[in-house]
């Protein structure tokens, strides 16, 4: 059996991608392994949406480079979004890599392993082939967790100014709605009790059926939330152009559908987000919050902000602090901008001094951590639903997530772990919230799993 080392960087779809490479694979001979000391294939499943993240990618090859010195026949590769945006430098910087592969071409690789074998040199694939890509991979075989991701849409047709997602990922292309419910079957059968669909803007969802009808992302969570084993549905990421009424519906509509929405709006103001071609302004916003809301009172929302990008001034960014103040997300992610070649954005002239996107970043990231703070306050002494997923660092204790994707210890039996329970939550930690089972679950834990 030969081994297997893979290396995720970025976001979930990565993920995703990585377990099916990990599939993809697995006839080949290659099993999982958790190093790449001795690997026989270590893939780096790459991000390109910010430039630290490439540079981490070089910085992993240099150390790789140790390795397959004492391993010469080890098969180092780069997959993903560095590999569509920069393959030929990739080549050039690193010889060490004896494949690239884009994201729409990794069901090529038990082909790329063969010409590798019967070749000298490297072997690259960066084409676009998304449906071929969907249609090629084998049936999941790898473990799955009790959460599983499960791919639905890919690429981008939106071309923000700072994303290079168009580039990398290609057009918008849905997979087929009868294929997602199998492979949401597949995922359940093999333990996994939450189904997290994934797309670049995944409410853009528009999947063909065998009806010749077109399915929409409300339709399609419906269809998966009639799979009795599972008990959890989200979605990421969503875009707020494509949140139609149908979608908002459904979140007052179906129960398995939690109450925690990733919705990025990247800014506050009108002026820098016509600048980056988000294609809606802060009211647009505003109003897809207060209609969600009205449709389900309890949901919770995180978002995506972009600090410093060019041209924003201090108005500009005090109308980003207005926005979350207005809004009380429950999670958020914050970045300084950072160019990234190829996109419009990174030919603007009217920078931001560094010093001051530091500054605003810093203020932002208060703000959001005090909300988020505040939201993990207000929920002691409140009973929640509770999936767990794994057992806890300490003797006896579980870990699990609320519907809110918060995470919280309890002390309990091994045999709730994918299954949901009800929790009193007593007190929280920096990091997770605490509590106890209420005394009916205490009881069918002790029971024979």
């Amino acid at each position: 059996m030969k081994k297997l080392f893979i290396k995720s960087y970025g976001c979930q779809m990565n993920a995703y991608d990585s377990a099916r490479m990990a599939d993809l694979l697995a006839p080949l001979g290659y099993a999982p392994t958790g190093e790449a000391k001795g690997a026989d294939m270590v893939i780096l499943n790459t991000c390109h949406i910010r430039e630290k993240a490439t540079e981490k990618v070089y910085s992993e090859l240099g150390r790789l480079k140790a390795l397959k010195r004492e391993k010469p026949d080890m098969l180092v590769t780069v997959a993903g979004c560095t590999a569509q945006a920069e393959g030929a430098e990739i080549v050039a910087r690193a010889p060490v890599v004896d494949l690239v592969v884009g994201p729409q071409s990794y069901h090529r690789l038990p082909e790329m392993i063969a010409r590798a074998a019967r070749q000298a040199g490297h072997v690259l694939e960066t084409d676009f082939p998304a449906l071929e890509k969907f249609d090629a991979l084998p049936e999941a075989v790898s473990d799955t967790g009790v959460s599983a991701f499960l791919t639905v849409q890919e690429g981008c047709d939106k071309f923000c100014t700072f994303c290079v997602v168009p580039y990398t990922r290609g057009p918008e292309h849905s997979r087929a709605p009868d294929r997602i419910i199998a492979e949401a079957g597949q995922l359940s059968a093999r333990g996994a009790r939450e189904i997290v669909l994934l797309g670049q803007n995944v409410n853009a969802y528009r999947g063909v059926g065998e009806d010749g009808k077109t399915w929409n992302l409300a339709r399609l969570i419906e269809a998966i939330a009639r799979i009795k084993s599972v008990s959890r549905i989200r979605y990421t990421t969503s875009h707020p152009r494509d949140m139609d009424d149908e979608l908002i519906a459904a979140h007052g509509a179906i129960e398995k559908l939690m109450p925690m929405l990733h919705l990025p709006v990247q800014s506050g103001s009108d002026t820098v987000l016509a600048a980056m071609n988000r294609q809606h302004t802060a009211d647009d916003y505003l109003c897809l919050i207060g209609k969600l809301r009205a449709a389900r009172p309890d949901i919770a929302f995180s978002s995506d902000f972009i600090v410093g990008f060019p041209g924003e001034s201090d108005a500009d960014f005090d109308a980003t602090m207005a926005l979350v103040r207005e809004v009380k997300f429950a999670q958020c992610f914050s970045f300084k901008y950072s160019p990234r070649p190829g996109t419009p954005a990174a030919a603007a002239k009217k920078l931001v001094a560094e010093p001051v996107k530091t500054a605003r970043l810093l203020a932002l990231q208060a703000l959001l951590l005090e909300q988020q703070d505040d939201a993990n306050r207000a929920a002691i002494g409140k009973t929640m639903p509770v999936l767990f997923e794994k057992p806890g660092r300490e003797k006896g204790q579980l870990v699990g997530r609320t519907p809110y994707l918060q995470p919280l210890h309890v002390q309990g039996s091994r045999a709730l772990i994918g299954r949901v329970a009800k929790v009193k939550i007593t007190g929280l930690t920096a990091n997770s919230l605490h509590g106890a089972l209420l005394a009916k679950d205490l009881e069918t834990a002790s029971m024979p799993a």
